[in-house]
């Protein structure tokens, strides 16, 4: 029988590929190139990878983490490209889901915000089966941790909000904070060896549990 849901779903999806919002009805300057918005989510995947925002050759792919941080970041996962992209199983939903654009020095503008304030909540709603988050980034950070109702400690940084990564374990659904998977984090890795240590076989046995209940 199929999930009443899963028309809702589709039809959302629908809409938020048609989406032009941050061209033609902006929140501050409008977008500079033609919208391409990249989100994959399903009523069957439980494991949701909640990131930023897509960057230049990701808006060209139209795939999500099609780049080196997406290899870094599946090998964090301990799972392949077919496993990684198995919208069944895997569900991956930016804080933006257009590439913003670039600032004067060549780095990435960050997520534009009229993708929350319009879909995320029915997006959400919509896909009540997950149960572990993996939040990649302050801006992801930030939304998903006031939505499912997790304090942050003033004056909080992503090194610190990471260590504590335990705090989250225990909630559904659950919250696991990742420092962002760009070769820029390298240095961040070599000082924080804890991260590989400790997180990295965590986040692996999260991925392995979701996958497996998915089927």
């Amino acid at each position: 029988m199929q999930d009443a849901s899963i028309p809702h779903l589709d039809a959302l999806l629908a809409r938020i590929a048609a989406c032009r919002l941050c061209r033609d009805a902006p929140r501050g300057a409008p977008l500079p190139h033609e919208p391409r918005p990249v989100v994959r989510v399903s009523v069957t995947a439980r494991l949701l990878i909640a990131g930023q925002a897509p960057g230049v050759r990701v808006h060209r792919s139209g795939l999500p983490f099609d780049d080196p941080s997406g290899e870094r970041l599946r090998d964090w996962m301990g799972i392949d490209r077919a496993t990684f992209y198995d919208t069944s199983r895997i569900a991956i939903a930016p804080m933006g889901f257009c590439f913003p654009g670039l600032d004067p020095k060549g780095s990435d503008l960050p997520p534009r915000s009229e993708c929350r304030a319009a879909w995320h909540d029915q997006l959400f709603a919509l896909a009540p089966q997950i149960e572990t988050i993996l939040v990649v980034g302050g801006y992801a950070q930030a939304w998903h941790l006031k939505r499912l109702g997790h304090a942050r400690i003033k004056g909080e940084g992503m090194t610190a909000l990471v260590r504590r990564w335990r705090d989250f374990s225990a909630a559904r659904p659950r919250l696991i904070p990742l420092p962002h998977p760009s070769w820029r984090n390298s240095g961040w890795l070599k000082r924080n060896p804890w991260f590989e240590a400790e997180l990295v076989p965590e986040v692996r046995a999260a991925v392995r549990d979701a996958l497996g209940k998915g089927g």
